[in-house]
């Protein structure tokens, strides 16, 4: 079993404050392989606002049993991958991205103008509109390994992330 621990410190993603470790959880993922791994990760609390937050790795997609490399895999090369899933959870994953792409550029697109305090968008160049979704984001976050984590990232940490359930999706 691994234990994920932070380099540095970092700031509680809701209000700045000062996070305290209070403890920590047992958190599995299921490698491309099929391999079943063990983590252990830490919990953290704000010192100003009380909320409770888990140090989750990039290899990690929040409530995702997988790790983010295997929905790469799944989603940038859906009928040539090599992971250790059958059909119907790699048809999910597609369905899944695709349902939810469109919000994660939003948010991504709100964070831009909060934290940039921007009066109004940034007008986007005409030679993206064009562009599939995976060349799209291709172009925010590169398609070398982990573009997927690097997307969610930001989103999770301003608290953007919607927690979904496969049952809801399948249908």
């Amino acid at each position: 079993m691994f234990s994920v621990k932070g380099a540095g410190k970092v700031p509680c993603p809701c209000c700045g404050g000062e996070l305290k470790i209070i403890g920590s959880r047992l958190r599995k993922y299921i490698e491309d392989s099929g391999k079943c791994v063990s983590l252990r990760i830490r919990r953290l609390c704000c010192v100003t606002c009380s909320k409770i937050h888990h140090e989750l790795p990039d290899l990690l997609i929040p409530y995702k049993r997988y790790e983010s490399r295997c929905f790469e895999k799944a989603i940038s090369q859906p009928h040539k991958n090599d992971v250790a899933a059958d059909n119907s959870t790699l048809y999910r994953w597609n369905r899944w991205f695709l349902e939810f792409i469109d919000y994660w550029l939003a948010c991504l697109h709100s964070i831009v103008l909060r934290f940039q305090q921007m009066d109004s968008a940034p007008v986007v160049p005409s030679s993206m509109e064009s562009l599939t979704v995976l060349e799209r984001i291709g172009r925010l976050f590169g398609d070398a390994p982990g573009w997927l984590a690097r997307m969610a990232r930001p989103i999770v940490n301003v608290h953007l992330w919607v927690q979904t359930r496969s049952a809801f999706l399948s249908g």
